[in-house]
């Protein structure tokens, strides 16, 4: 089954995909935001054209354990997508997943020029990728 992995900003969403044996993550779009509704929609489309079985939407917490502001938007764009798909929706744990996208990618030695600009698609991997290892870890 393939999963899709959502990485919620207030000015772009990430998105990832796995391959079919949930393995994976691989990049796969920027969309950019223009309200909840219509992020959400878009999301669901995305999904259903990927033939994803399950959605994965990252959500950052505070230092006690609780979702920050972007945690509770991120919250809310899922209650949103819940309306809009029958598929299922998992809330995962995105601390520091732009930082870790971009550390990863300066290891990879992509160059300054190219890793200019935002991180979206690439943090919506690091999520991705941390969810199917600790599903595979269990």
């Amino acid at each position: 089954m393939r999963i899709l992995a959502v990485d919620h900003g207030e000015k772009r969403i990430g998105l990832a995909i796995s391959d079919p044996t949930a393995t994976i993550a691989s990049p796969l779009k920027v969309i950019r935001h223009v309200s909840r509704i219509i992020d959400a929609a878009q999301v669901a489309e995305m999904a259903s054209q990927n033939d994803a079985g399950l959605i994965v939407v990252g959500q950052s917490y505070d230092e006690d354990g609780n979702p920050n502001p972007a945690g509770r938007r991120a919250g809310r764009f899922a209650d949103e997508l819940r309306r809009q798909t029958n598929l299922p929706i998992v809330l995962w744990d995105e601390s520091h997943s732009t930082q870790i996208a971009r550390a990863a990618r300066i290891e990879l030695g992509v160059s300054r020029k190219k890793r200019a600009g935002h991180q979206d698609e690439f943090a919506a991997v690091v999520i991705l990728q941390s969810y199917l290892e600790s599903k595979r870890n269990s």
